[in-house]
């Protein structure tokens, strides 16, 4: 059996004891760095006939990262954040490699010099109240299934969450020690709890009634399981809404945005919350933002939407001439000494 080369040593080191260990990365973070070895490891096959076993640290350089990169956005169509999010995996091994071997330190500083893309800002998407309600109408609830879609969507606008927090709750979450709130795990492991209204508590009650005449029911278990029974994925989720806004389009086009992601739900709720009248650090901290600054941009759309609508309602009687003191030089000379 030939001896493990230093590459497969310090990654193994670096997933399996580092990561969750020394720094405590929440699981999602190590998953996403697994899945940009995977990644790696693919395209050094692929494009350089490398297998697993050959690659060595010294394979590595700022070039061989950098063409790594080209092959996500190009042959795998991957966008720019997602190019960015892979920089990033690779950033933070070669920070930890430059610990463990200081004689690559040259190697790893050149590699940590790869700057990010610069990516365009994105516009919010969200929906009206009238948008919302046109979108929950879409399920049919007749069946389990539709059951499950109208519960899962209706459950991701009354929490605002984020997809990762919908596929990661689990059913003992709901209700959670007997109160009205749901309790969601974000970023960085970090849990909130949300107050739920009686209309979703009654939904995800009715729901989980159907559930429990299944063999298997636990309440360690996903709060929503794929048709296998297993934890939905994002991409689930993600097909899922787009099944059903692609039909709400249908019933009226104009309420429901060409491209519509599942973090629009979470940017309907937070704007309706606003508009509502909640105080935004109570928004912030539903939201599980750290900052309110994070928060504000709901705050501005708002602020937008509102003059928007005064601008509809202003009487159109502005004069079109500048009043006589703005034209008269002697006088605006007088007032710019004063």
């Amino acid at each position: 059996m030939s001896k493990p080369t230093d590459f497969a040593y310090y990654l193994t080191k670096y997933l399996s004891d580092y990561l969750p260990g020394t720094i405590g990365a929440s699981r999602n973070t190590v998953a996403s760095y697994k899945d940009t070895f995977k990644l790696f490891l693919s395209f050094a096959s692929d494009t350089r006939n490398l297998k697993p076993e050959k690659i060595t640290l010294d394979t590595f350089n700022k070039k061989l990262v950098l063409d790594f990169l080209c092959w996500i956005e190009e042959e795998r169509e991957c966008t720019v954040q997602t190019r960015n999010q892979r920089l990033t995996a690779c950033h933070a091994f070669f920070r930890f490699i430059q610990t463990q071997e200081p004689k690559l330190l040259l190697k790893c500083q050149e590699i940590l010099d790869i700057r990010k893309k610069k990516t365009k800002q994105e516009t919010v998407n969200f929906l009206t109240p009238e948008g919302i309600k046109l979108l929950l109408q879409q399920p049919i609830p007749t069946s389990l299934s539709g059951m499950k879609h109208q519960v899962l969507l209706s459950f991701m606008y009354a929490t605002a969450c984020r997809v990762q927090e919908v596929v990661d709750v689990i059913i003992m979450d709901f209700k959670f020690n007997g109160n009205n709130l749901v309790r969601l795990t974000g970023k960085g492991e970090k849990s909130r709890f949300v107050p739920l209204e009686p209309q979703i508590i009654k939904l995800i009650e009715r729901y989980l009634e159907e559930r429990k005449k299944e063999k298997l029911f636990s309440v360690s278990a996903p709060l929503f399981v794929n048709h296998s029974g297993n934890k939905l994925t994002r991409q689930g989720v993600t097909v899922i809404l787009k099944k059903y806004t692609d039909a709400a389009r249908k019933v009226q086009n104009e309420l429901i945005p060409e491209r519509f992601s599942p973090h629009g739900l979470r940017h309907s709720r937070a704007i309706h919350w606003l508009q509502s009248g909640v105080d935004l650090i109570y928004i912030r901290d539903l939201l599980g933002h750290v900052s309110v600054q994070t928060t504000e941009v709901y705050a501005r759309i708002d602020g937008e939407m509102k003059r928007k609508a005064l601008e509809k309602v202003s009487p159109n009687n502005y004069p079109d001439s500048l009043p006589v003191w703005q034209s008269d030089q002697s006088l605006l000379e007088w007032l710019k000494a004063f």
